[in-house]
């Protein structure tokens, strides 16, 4: 892994071709990664740097490593392509706004990447069998269901049925996972797809997320908001 005081913002757009041209496989193919690998899920991410590097530097940055090494988790994984995407995102707003800009990880208070990363970690460990089926055209039948993710934010979690042929849930079924940002407009979601799943490590379980998952923390502008604050706050 990259060290924390060298990773800067030019790496991660500098990663924006090999993005796109070299991960797809691994992003949009359910299946194609072992089910089984013998570590933590801190040790898959740095096990597959070229998809977490930056996944990784973040939960060490946010305090959440531990969290990730020794608690028994399921981590939906964002990929480094969110970060990159969400940071530039962010620079864009913060440029025009008259702030400084992100260079490095460590610009980004940790509270804040302590906010976002908690959104994907939940307790226990839960593969796809173990939540219930969503149908986005008729969520009165198929909801899913809430969860709370590991700081208590509230999170729609539910297994799409897929169709065969034009038969109406017999095909192969995907995880996905919903930002909910007000409780009290349950279904106004910011979704999310699992590309890989049920990746069984000695302390949980990961699902990686598509590269449908744009941003981190899924919210790019309250992201930006919070940064935005935060550099306000300090004087940058």
């Amino acid at each position: 892994m990259y060290s924390l005081k060298k990773y800067s913002l030019l790496l991660i757009i500098a990663l924006t071709g090999l993005f796109a041209c070299k991960k797809d496989d691994y992003y949009l193919d359910s299946g194609l990664a072992n089910p089984y690998f013998k570590g933590n899920v801190v040790d898959y991410l740095n096990a597959k740097p070229f998809y977490f590097d930056t996944i990784a530097a973040i939960a060490k940055l946010a305090d959440m490593e531990n969290i990730l090494k020794s608690d028994t988790v399921t981590f939906f994984a964002p990929t480094d392509y969110s970060v990159q995407n969400l940071i530039v995102w962010c620079n864009n707003s913060l440029y025009n706004n008259g702030y400084d800009t992100i260079r490095s990880l460590q610009d980004v208070p940790k509270e804040i990447w302590r906010k976002y990363l908690s959104f994907y970690v939940f307790h226990g460990a839960n593969q796809l069998k173990d939540y219930p089926q969503i149908d986005y055209s008729l969520l009165i039948n198929f909801p899913g269901q809430t969860y709370y993710s590991w700081d208590m934010q509230p999170m729609n979690i539910g297994v799409v049925y897929n169709s065969d042929n034009g038969v109406k849930y017999v095909g192969y079924r995907q995880l996905s996972i919903s930002y909910i940002p007000d409780i009290s407009r349950p279904t106004n979601w910011m979704t999310s797809m699992v590309a890989s799943c049920n990746i069984i490590t000695d302390n949980g379980v990961v699902h990686v997320l598509n590269a449908g998952h744009n941003y981190f923390g899924f919210d790019a502008n309250k992201f930006t908001q919070d940064v935005q604050a935060a550099f306000a706050s300090s004087g940058k």
